[in-house]
């Protein structure tokens, strides 16, 4: 079985594959206080909870846009695991080309999202990753990564309007009864829902006027079924599209 890692800003995404098959999936918070024990002991117990065990383990694939913990996991695979990750960096396997100015500055989740849809969807796409950035990512039909477009993600958006406004409360981020809110907590939602579907929409619009009217649209990341429910603008929802990458990626590096 292949262990898929993909340790983001907020969130530590952790799948465990029987070949192609996601047979578990976990989404847990990034602690960035965690250290490598804690790691290999986390890892160590949701092994054991699917059933598994260490020994059964093919190999490990991981991606990091925190470096400060990318060391961390790595080590808590070794130590723990008893298995040396695969780490999505410049230099490994792809199967497309980066014509990003500077291909390092890639981070190594858009790299797997764009291996996945090429790999299970085609080229061109528009791949949208609602993480703690709100990221748009452009793939031509060859399968070249020209780059996209990178804002602030929802729930950081939210974070700001509370942080820095006095009289804006906390919110969950769920659908208001109506666009116009009535009161405060609902003209929130609705600002932060219907502004980021708004925004999603016009991109999408923009990135087709350069990809080409068949491009296709595919959104990933913890709020994407949230977004996609109120637009017909996104066509496929992947939950695990890095992930389904990251196996892609362990395939093409270990043939």
């Amino acid at each position: 079985m292949l262990l898929t890692i993909d340790l983001g800003n907020t969130n530590l995404t952790i799948g465990l594959y029987d070949g192609e098959t996601l047979a578990h999936h976990w989404r847990l918070a990034t602690d960035h206080a965690r250290m490598p024990d804690e790691y290999g002991l986390q890892l160590l117990g949701l092994i054991e909870h699917a059933g598994r065990k260490p020994a059964d383990l093919t190999g490990v694939c991981l991606s990091s846009v925190v470096p400060p913990l990318t060391g961390r996991v790595v080590q808590a695979c070794r130590e723990y695991l008893a298995q040396e990750p695969l780490v999505v960096d410049t230099g490994i396997k792809t199967g497309i080309r980066i014509r990003y100015e500077d291909p390092r500055a890639v981070g190594s989740d858009r790299i797997a999202d764009a291996v996945a849809v090429m790999k299970m969807y085609g080229g061109p796409a528009c791949i949208i990753d609602f993480g703690t950035a709100t990221t748009f990512n452009a793939l031509t039909k060859n399968g070249e990564y020209l780059g996209g477009a990178i804002t602030a993600g929802i729930n950081l958006a939210a974070d700001a309007l509370f942080t820095h406004a006095a009289k804006l409360q906390r919110i969950d981020l769920q659908k208001p009864p109506s666009v116009i809110g009535r009161n405060t907590t609902h003209a929130m939602q609705s600002g932060l829902l219907y502004g980021y579907v708004s925004m999603v929409e016009g991109m999408v619009e923009r990135f087709r006027a350069e990809l080409g009217p068949e491009m296709k649209v595919i959104a990933t990341g913890g709020l994407a079924e949230t977004v996609a429910k109120e637009t017909t603008a996104i066509q496929v929802i992947a939950p695990w599209l890095t992930l389904d990458g990251l196996r892609i990626l362990w395939d093409l590096n270990n043939a």
